[in-house]
C-alpha cells in the first residue's frame, strides 16, 4: 500500500481489510483489495493529535490510541466517536481488545499495560 504518510500501527479488520495509523495525524481504513475505504479524520470530522495503536473490536468498531491527546477513542461503523479513556494515560501506544469487552492499552509513559472494561456483550 503506497502513499501513506508515516505509517505507524496496523490492525486487521473483520472484513479482510485493515486499519493504519499515520504520523501525520490520521487513521485510514482499507478494503481487502487494498483500496482506501475512508479516513477517520474526514469521515468523523475528528482531529487526532498523534494517533498510535489501532485495533478493531468484534462489532467492527475501530479503536485508536492518541499519544498526544492521551486518549483512546472508539469509532463505530455508524454514529459518532466515543472517548473510552480520557484520563490516566501518559503515553498510550498500542491497543488491543478482547471478545470479552476488555481494552488493553500499552502505556509507554508508565511502562505498563492498563486494562479497561468498555463493552458488555449480551450472552
Amino acid at each position: 500500500v503506497p502513499n501513506l504518510q508515516g505509517p505507524r500501527y496496523v490492525s486487521p479488520a473483520p472484513n479482510g481489510g485493515f486499519v493504519v495509523s499515520e504520523e501525520c495525524g490520521d487513521v485510514k481504513v482499507f478494503t481487502s483489495s487494498r483500496k482506501q475505504l475512508c479516513s477517520l479524520s474526514s469521515k468523523y470530522r475528528h482531529r487526532f493529535g498523534n494517533p498510535a495503536g489501532v485495533c478493531v473490536d468484534v462489532d467492527g468498531s475501530i479503536l485508536v490510541a492518541d499519544e498526544q491527546r492521551r486518549t483512546v477513542h472508539l469509532f463505530p461503523e455508524h454514529g459518532a466517536p466515543v472517548c473510552l479513556v480520557s484520563r490516566g494515560l501518559r503515553r498510550p501506544a498500542g491497543v488491543a481488545c478482547s471478545s470479552f469487552g476488555h481494552l488493553f492499552v500499552a502505556d509507554a509513559g508508565e511502562n505498563c499495560v492498563k486494562v479497561f472494561k468498555y463493552h458488555m456483550r449480551p450472552r
